[in-house]
């Protein structure tokens, strides 16, 4: 098994905390969870959820976002950023989760995590729309089956709901940590993947090169790669290296973000101040920075733990079925009534696809994954 410690180790590795205990040298993951990550991930989706039903121009509401929430539409109008903190993350948990790992272990957990809530979803959302193409125009069954592979974007097939467009994204980040993964995750190692990874996108994007764009991300790589390292820095402590990987994603990443918001305002209808959205971006590599300097340690809430699950599924679920309910509903419920009864029912049906769907399919989908990758080791 590969050493986890660079030979350096010993010369910046900060002095031994009580919690939680020093990480092992065998490469084993750390115990427990990050309970923190979890109600940032809850922080991120409910972002992407206001931004979908109270600023996005969908159609759903029988009036403008603006005219409907003339308080709620500015604040939500920057969640769409909740993708970005996503993002973030994710890089901080794909490392964790992947130390210690195969290559086949590590694409068998990340498919048993990703598949069964969302072949739920295409088809839930597919058979809602359908019945009820009043927002979104009714998908054709040969496009459903092309969504439930989630390759529909690189095929050029309409998605089922507009927020799968995140999953390809992850998928290929997913594909791209694999390399290393199956070279066997080392601090050395995973810290020369982030710089190979950096300068690559920066070639990407120097030369214009559509096939280079699509396979290493030039545009959301930084936060991907500010979660590896806020992993690492949560693993074996801080030193300048880390910090400067980290803050150099940051200042990058920001410099993305006019555009990013230029193409959020498009799907709005109207323009908000720029500002924010810097600040926003900040507050989240501060956040991160608190759950990788272990100061979040203190809120191991068990609620969180619910919390953590309950994200992919009603980001999932909220998009496409939430405005057919807001449409149906709309002139007969008051907006301001409407929405909290439809954010709680959101919470429940994702943690009813949590506990009914995700959560036995998964272990199913993994088991029979990892004996498919022990019969082709031993072919």
């Amino acid at each position: 098994m590969h050493s986890t410690l660079p030979p350096q180790q010993e010369r910046w590795e900060p002095p031994p905390r009580a919690a939680p205990p020093a990480p092992p040298s065998h490469g084993g993951p750390l115990p427990g969870r990050v309970a923190a990550l979890d109600g940032l991930r809850l922080c991120a989706a409910l972002m992407v959820v206001a931004y979908h039903w109270i600023a996005f121009g969908s159609g759903a509401w029988g009036a403008e976002a603006r005219t409907v929430f003339p308080t709620a539409h500015l604040p939500a109008s920057y969640g769409w950023l909740g993708v970005q903190l996503f993002f973030l993350i994710s890089g901080f948990v794909i490392c964790m989760s992947g130390w210690g790992k195969g290559v086949g272990e590590f694409a068998a957990s990340r498919a048993a995590r990703l598949l069964p809530a969302y072949w739920f979803a295409v088809l839930l959302a597919a058979l809602v729309v359908r019945r009820w193409p009043t927002v979104n125009s009714a998908p054709a069954l040969r496009d459903v089956a092309v969504n439930l592979t989630m390759l529909q974007d690189p095929l050029g097939v309409e998605p089922v709901d507009g927020v799968y467009w995140t999953l390809w994204i992850e998928v290929r980040f997913y594909l791209l940590f694999a390399l290393v993964v199956a070279a066997g995750l080392t601090y050395r190692r995973v810290l020369a993947f982030c710089g190979l990874w950096a300068l690559a996108a920066l070639a990407a994007r120097a030369t214009d090169d559509d096939l280079l764009r699509e396979l290493l991300l030039p545009y959301d790589c930084w936060y991907f790669i500010a979660g590896i390292a806020f992993y690492l820095t949560h693993r074996f402590g801080p030193n300048a290296l880390l910090w400067l990987i980290t803050g150099g994603s940051l200042l990058i990443a920001q410099h993305d973000l006019l555009s990013a918001q230029a193409r959020a305002e498009s799907h709005m209808g109207h323009r908000v101040p720029h500002w924010p959205t810097l600040l926003l971006v900040l507050l989240f590599f501060l956040a991160m920075s608190a759950v990788a300097l272990g100061w979040t340690r203190r809120l191991d809430w068990r609620w969180l733990s619910t919390a953590g699950a309950l994200t992919y599924p009603l980001y999932l679920l909220h998009e496409r079925v939430g405005w057919v309910l807001i449409k149906r509903a709309d002139g007969r419920v008051p907006a301001h009534v409407l929405l909290p009864v439809l954010a709680a029912g959101m919470l429940v049906a994702a943690w009813l696809v949590h506990v009914g769907i995700e959560r036995p399919l998964a272990r199913r989908v993994r088991d029979r994954l990892r004996r498919a990758v022990t019969a082709l080791r031993a072919a």
